[in-house]
């Protein structure tokens, strides 16, 4: 339970979507965040949304979140439209990063834009890999394809709430393939997780009283009863207890997340792995 005299720091959901890797969103949104150390700050990315289908697919995952905070970089008009009018049917607020300044250059120039996504990353092939590990994170996200554990650099096991999507955006942006799995109660563990090499799997867990609270404050963002199995304590510890039994039995590296920025967690990641950050 917080203690009486420490205030509860408030909880911003910023939203980042872009068509291309979404660096330029994320450092903005991250210098902004800066700004509010008080707040809790939490990040969710969306990178190489293209169309109109994947778009709509994203903001019908947003629409139930709390205190969110849209930052966009989308260099074609009829994909920030949807955006717009999400952003005033749900009352939040929504930033556009991109179209002021394009729009700026385009009144003194008297040139149209190309509308060419990511065109202000030079195309050499440091840029080319690094979009193809983040589309690489994309689709083996959360499992949802074996076969990608094979063809990672990294793959990284770990209940729900370990910074799993997270962890493998940021490792993606320094060049590497990254896969998870997440481990859910009485979950089968492909067989492909016991055919790669160790080292390559990072086991990532967490302290049961922080993931409680995580837990507790995510079913609230949901708008929901924060007192579910999901985060009741006994229920994490098993959660916990049968994630050590599976990294002892990998013989893989193990992460404790708790009180890690994503930063500090990666480049523990990167440390093990005898990666230069």
């Amino acid at each position: 339970m917080m203690p009486e005299n420490v205030t509860k720091k408030i909880e911003v959901n910023i939203i980042i979507i872009s068509d291309s890797a979404g660096d330029t969103a994320f450092n903005n949104a991250t210098a902004a965040a800066a700004q509010f150390p008080d707040a809790q700050i939490n990040y969710r990315r969306y990178p190489f949304i293209t169309d109109k289908k994947k778009l709509e697919t994203t903001l019908k995952e947003i629409e139930d979140f709390k205190n969110i905070v849209i930052i966009y970089s989308l260099v074609k008009d009829e994909m920030q439209l949807p955006i717009i009018k999400f952003a005033r049917e749900h009352k939040v607020q929504s930033v556009d990063i991109l179209s002021p300044s394009v729009e700026a250059i385009s009144q003194i120039t008297g040139m149209r834009p190309t509308e060419l996504a990511g065109a202000q990353h030079k195309l050499n092939a440091k840029y080319f890999d690094r979009i193809s590990a983040m589309e690489f994170a994309v689709m083996y996200d959360d499992g949802k394809d074996p076969k990608g554990f094979l063809e990672a650099d990294v793959v990284l096991l770990g209940v729900s709430r370990t910074s799993k999507t997270p962890l493998s955006l940021f490792l993606a942006n320094k060049n590497l393939k990254v896969a998870n799995l997440p481990l859910v109660p009485e979950t089968h563990i492909p067989k492909e997780i016991y055919e790669i090499d160790p080292k390559k799997i990072i086991g990532l867990t967490n302290d049961p009283s922080v993931l409680n609270e995580i837990r507790r404050q995510r079913m609230i963002s949901y708008g929901l009863n924060p007192d579910t199995t999901y985060s009741n304590m006994d229920s994490i510890n098993q959660e916990l207890e049968a994630a050590k039994k599976l990294y002892d039995k990998l013989g893989c590296y193990v992460v404790n997340v708790a009180h890690r920025s994503i930063e500090e967690t990666a480049a523990l990641i990167l440390h093990h792995l005898g990666i230069e950050d």
